[in-house]
């Protein structure tokens, strides 16, 4: 005697749904496509990629800007404010074009304090710029 019955047979599924990886993928994409023009609001700065510079500058010639944790700038020992330390490197790259400037910022100086001195450098048009580090200790 042969039975009926009512279930159907299951089947497994061998295919893949990739609608929904496929809209993730386009929404990162977009995400991706908005947000990089944002990016590029940065400071130029020259950075060394070497120990050894094709075109060494005279140490004589580089000007210093020192900021302590206080905000108190000084260029070249000298303590300035900012509006007079921008006269100055304006007066500096009117005479030479080809300046070079290094920044000393103190290690717990607000970051906004040295972005403003280098707002400053950039407004008066100096491009040879580098920032005094040292090495950490052991």
């Amino acid at each position: 005697m042969r039975r009926f019955s009512d279930r159907h047979t299951l089947q497994t599924l061998t295919e893949i749904n990739v609608t929904p990886l496929l809209d993730l993928a386009f929404v990162l994409l977009i995400i991706f496509i908005i947000t990089t023009p944002l990016m590029e609001n940065s400071v130029n700065l020259l950075v060394p990629t070497s120990g050894e510079a094709t075109q060494s500058v005279n140490p004589s010639q580089v000007q210093t800007i020192s900021i302590d944790k206080d905000s108190i700038m000084r260029i070249n020992n000298e303590v300035i404010d900012p509006a007079a330390l921008e006269s100055r490197l304006l007066t500096l790259h009117a005479e030479k074009p080809e300046a070079a400037v290094v920044v000393r910022p103190h290690k717990e100086l607000p970051i906004q304090k040295f972005i403003e001195v280098m707002d400053i450098l950039q407004r008066a048009g100096i491009s040879k710029v580098g920032i005094l580090t040292r090495p950490d200790q052991p």
